[in-house]
């Protein structure tokens, strides 16, 4: 199956598991440079949906500090997302600057998708065929292992700091 086909086409398979790897994507970052999930290989994923101006907004500074204490042993991807109350309604250069400008952002981000709905993006609609879970709202969380097969779900009350989060991590 071609990317292009197993892009469009990710519903659950037959025995309700996602078809494909979350190493088969090809997303656009905040800067427009094509990033293939396959250079993350061997490393632990935590993709949030983000937004500029939400409650939970603040995030941003526990995940990047996630990143800075935990780069080593997991990577954050953020995705900015405009699917609860309009709350990320920027472009990618606004966001961007949002993020350095606020809180100092180093983790990758990616150009906005739509993470639940009609639109939800093909790595949206992966990550929920996986968990049963699509996002509760800004700052949900997906944790994937280091081969890509299990992925958890921690709903955007969840802390990126919080215990649940750091166990998974280390083990």
């Amino acid at each position: 199956m071609g990317i292009i086909s197993f892009l469009t086409d990710q519903s659950p398979g037959a025995n309700g598991q996602a078809k494909g790897s979350i190493y088969d994507f090809k997303l656009k970052s905040l800067d427009g440079k094509e990033v293939d999930f396959s250079q993350y290989k061997g490393k632990k994923l935590l993709i949030v949906n983000t937004a500029s101006k939400c409650g939970k907004t603040p995030q941003y500074a526990g995940l990047e500090k996630l990143h800075e204490q935990y780069g080593n042993k997991v990577t954050v991807l953020g995705f900015p997302a405009n699917n609860f109350l309009w709350q990320e309604p920027g472009s990618s250069e606004e966001i961007a600057a949002f993020c350095e400008r606020n809180y100092g952002v180093k983790f990758q981000m990616f150009e906005k998708v739509s993470v639940k709905g009609k639109d939800q993006s093909p790595l949206y609609q992966w990550l929920q065929a996986k968990t049963g879970h699509k996002p509760d709202w800004n700052f949900a969380k997906y944790m994937v292992n280091e081969d890509g097969t299990e992925v958890t779900f921690f709903n955007s009350s969840v802390q990126p700091l919080d215990q649940k989060i750091l166990d998974k991590i280390a083990n």
